[in-house]
């Protein structure tokens, strides 16, 4: 399966919406990584991850998402994890990641 992701940004909340839709595997983190540091470089802002639609995300996906939050960390930002499915709830558990990304 593909990624596809849908982006846009709310002024008001001054926050990235990120929808991620299909899955994040060893075919797909590129394409991941280039939307995330294209929207930074647009407006450095806290992104909010809608992972409803997200099947599936392996250890090159985290290691984007990582790599983003630490560009991120850098201008007191976050990353905010929502509506993840089980599967990805558990694989955050088990790395500790849910501790590093704000979950919703």
């Amino acid at each position: 399966m593909s990624l596809n992701v849908k982006k846009s940004f709310d002024r008001e909340k001054d926050m990235w919406t990120v929808e991620l839709i299909g899955e994040v595997d060893i075919y797909t983190p590129n394409d991941l990584k280039e939307t995330l540091i294209s929207l930074l470089q647009e407006k450095e802002s806290n992104i909010r991850l809608n992972c409803i639609e997200l099947d599936y995300i392996d250890s090159t996906g985290l290691g984007v998402l990582i790599g983003i939050l630490k560009r991120l960390k850098n201008v007191d930002k976050n990353i905010i994890i929502a509506n993840p499915k089980s599967n990805i709830s558990k694989l955050l558990k088990i790395t500790g990641l849910d501790k590093i990304f704000i979950m919703e």
